[in-house]
């Protein structure tokens, strides 16, 4: 690696990093990460349940009963600003031409958004009449007026705080969406609602004068009282960029080039939470209330999952710190990690002594739960579920980016070409260990699970890099289970006229 200035080293230590650590990260670049070794796809029966309707009538009731004596917080990752989501408008302010069809989509069902009435207000306060300028074509105006500096600036405001569901008498954005969910499904004693938001910094406070402004009414509608918890990616997990050679990336007054490390950042976040049972779920993966029963009664039953696995885990946990466990309840605690929490031994340590097998039990059961839905592959971008070979040589579920397979391997593509289901993000955790401990996250990531992609900065390319992800490497030594969930559960809003598919109106 290049020489550091002294410039370069202050702008390092501000972000609470080391000369190691961008050494290490450049050497990442170097070596590249390695791909996942997929052994075969998770499909229902073999890696994914499928619930049957007493299965989920069981875990629901299980979760419910586990609410009188555990912490629950709903956890949202909501660092998302809405520039990607107004994309092509932003391309069609800079050339007409541009994704034409995309914005007469816009256009002309604009009465369709939930925004629309903001919109036609703040033209007709400058004048303009909206229903005028969209007869006359004159769509420029509108656009700016949407998403520009001078108008609503939705263009600059972050994702959860749009305006995404019209009800007869309101209208609600993704955080409130999050607000009333929470109410049905992550309610603690007392009637207590904890949700914690993952937030850029400069929109910290913005969701903050909106949640406050809206708490009330919700709060007032369903008996509850809400606990707002909000923290940022610290600037720690940022990453340098290099270009095609490696060599580090600068901007043009000569200080690095750092990126955010990716939603697998959010792992120092996760780390700081103390309750017994978290659900994880995207800002923007909202319905309106007329299809919120589904995710309700699904969300209940992966939680009821947990809850039922934690107290055999814990169980066979405490027999093994006894010492006094037989032969034939060592082969019952290898059953129960291989059929039910998915980890296939290796065959030597299965046929080896007791107590190498009692220590590799401990240390497969000893560790952090999740229970991951999983939705039909309907064609999204992103990872899947599948059975992985792991450096002990044990097998396991995981879910694995389509940038982490080595795709230039013919067996590789064919494992991934038959997955038959895809990761929508709809996470239940247990964090705590069996003697109600909390386990430090770090200590179950897989550093090697990096992503390395090619990105461009003022008309250069350069090569970027991410953390291990949240829910793929920064969990990759977790218990999973992956529990098949309804399609109608997993509703993202990518850009703007996703907001016009039937799931939102």
């Amino acid at each position: 690696m290049e020489q550091l200035t002294s410039q370069d080293i202050r702008q390092i230590q501000s972000k609470g990093l080391s000369q190691e650590d961008i050494k290490q990260q450049v050497l990442n670049f170097k070596q590249g990460f390695p791909s996942s070794p997929l052994v075969k796809p998770a499909t229902i029966g073999d890696g994914i349940r499928q619930p049957s309707q007493p299965d989920m009538d069981y875990y629901q009731q299980r979760y419910n009963q586990a609410l009188h004596h555990k912490g629950v917080m709903k956890f949202v990752p909501a660092s998302g600003a809405a520039t990607r989501m107004f994309k092509f408008l932003f391309e069609y302010l800079e050339d007409s031409h541009a994704n034409t069809q995309e914005v007469e989509q816009f256009i002309h069902n604009l009465r369709h958004f939930a925004f629309y009435e903001d919109l036609e207000t703040a033209l007709a306060e400058k004048g303009q009449d909206l229903n005028d300028l969209v007869r006359r074509k004159h769509y420029h105006p509108v656009i700016e007026e949407l998403i520009g500096d001078e108008g609503l600036a939705y263009g600059q405001l972050p994702k959860g705080l749009i305006k995404f569901h019209r009800y007869s008498d309101h209208t609600r954005t993704p955080a409130e969406e999050h607000l009333v969910e929470g109410a049905h499904y992550s309610l603690n004693r007392n009637d207590r609602v904890n949700l914690h938001f993952t937030v850029l910094p400069e929109h910290q406070q913005g969701f903050k004068t909106h949640l406050n402004a809206k708490r009330k009414a919700y709060e007032h509608t369903f008996h509850v009282y809400y606990d707002l918890h909000f923290s940022n990616q610290q600037e720690s997990t940022d990453r340098v960029a290099v270009d095609m050679d490696n060599a580090l990336f600068r901007n043009p007054d000569g200080s690095l080039l750092f990126r955010p490390g990716g939603h697998g950042a959010l792992l120092n976040n996760l780390n700081m939470l103390q309750e017994d049972v978290i659900f994880i779920k995207n800002i923007d993966n909202v319905v309106p209330d007329r299809l919120k029963k589904t995710t309700y009664d699904y969300k209940k039953v992966l939680a009821g999952i947990l809850v039922h696995y934690q107290e055999q885990i814990f169980q066979y946990l405490r027999a093994l710190e006894s010492g006094d466990v037989s032969q034939g309840q060592l082969d019952q605690m290898a059953d129960f990690v291989q059929r039910e929490l998915n980890v296939l031994l290796p065959r030597e340590i299965i046929g080896g002594n007791s107590s190498e097998l009692a220590g590799f039990l401990h240390k497969k059961l000893n560790r952090p739960i999740r229970v991951c839905g999983m939705v039909k592959n309907q064609g999204e971008p992103g990872g899947g579920p599948f059975w992985v070979r792991d450096a002990d040589g044990s097998v396991s579920l995981q879910i694995v980016e389509k940038a982490q397979i080595n795709q230039d391997d013919p067996g590789q593509k064919e494992i991934l070409d038959a997955s038959t289901h895809f990761n929508p993000v709809d996470l239940v955790c247990g964090i705590r260990n069996y003697q109600g401990e909390k386990f430090d996250l770090f200590d179950f990531r897989d550093p090697s699970a990096g992503i390395i992609s090619t990105k461009s900065k003022g008309g250069r390319k350069l090569k970027a890099q991410e953390l291990p992800g949240l829910w793929n490497g920064a969990m990759a030594w977790w218990n999973t289970i992956f529990v098949e969930v309804p399609l109608s559960t997993f509703n993202p809003v990518k850009t703007i006229n996703d907001l016009l598919r039937n799931e939102h109106q």
